[in-house]
């Protein structure tokens, strides 16, 4: 059976398919954003008119194969038309999370100072951490987040693999029986082997949807 390992790319090229995603991307003006790229680490400049732009711009980044991480230097100028205050903007980041159902916003704290917002509390689920800030890095006025949420976990270790196991069999798309969990704390360390990536990737994707999950670590090898 052989390994399939990701193939090392240069520099070169991945600033040329992260310039291209930019252009794919509907959110963002490629002449808005400058890309440089060392060593895998991919640095982007310039400037826009919305956060939701600059969030936009560092997720087609990483998404192009061989990024290893992103430093997003992207300055947000908002138009005089969008300014806020910053009172108002903390009211309508207290409506917004209220209309997800998902988000428990009375145990968030939100705070607002220059247009940045700072999201503080705990939640059970890491989707919840991350639907409260994709909810306000949307809002207008918005320059930046600081999603300070922490996700506590609510089962032992224990209980935390056997739920993982458990869903990982439910999983029509899975062989689970090439897949073994390992939990410490509240990390999730996926081992074994799996025919593809996209079962990979749906091993991964069930880890995180467990409760109290923080961080998972994808130690499966593909095979053929």
């Amino acid at each position: 059976m052989a390994t399939v390992v990701r193939g090392v790319r240069t520099d070169e090229e991945i600033q040329r398919d992260v310039l291209n995603e930019l252009k794919f991307e509907p959110r963002v003006q490629p002449n808005e954003v400058g890309v440089v790229v060392k060593d895998g680490v991919v640095t982007l400049t310039g400037w826009v008119d919305s956060y939701a732009k600059k969030w936009a711009a560092e997720e087609a980044a990483h998404r192009v194969r061989g990024v290893l991480a992103v430093a997003n230097d992207i300055e947000v100028r908002l138009p005089t038309s969008a300014e806020r205050t910053d009172p108002d903007i903390a009211a309508a980041a207290v409506r917004a999370l209220e209309w997800d159902a998902a988000i428990p916003v009375d145990k968030l704290d939100i705070t607002v100072s220059k247009g940045w917002v700072t999201l503080r509390g705990e939640v059970e689920w890491q989707y919840q951490k991350q639907d409260a800030e994709r909810v306000v890095r949307r809002l207008q006025g918005v320059r930046g987040v600081s999603n300070l949420i922490v996700v506590r976990p609510r089962l032992s270790p224990t209980e935390l693999k056997e739920k993982i196991e458990q869903a990982l069999v439910r999983t029509a798309e899975l062989d689970a029986q090439g897949i073994q969990v390992r939990v410490e704390g509240s990390k999730v360390i996926l081992e074994g082997k799996v025919r593809s990536w996209a079962e990979r990737d749906e091993a991964e994707r069930t880890a995180w949807s467990a409760p109290g999950v923080t961080a998972v670590e994808n130690r499966i090898q593909i095979t053929l």
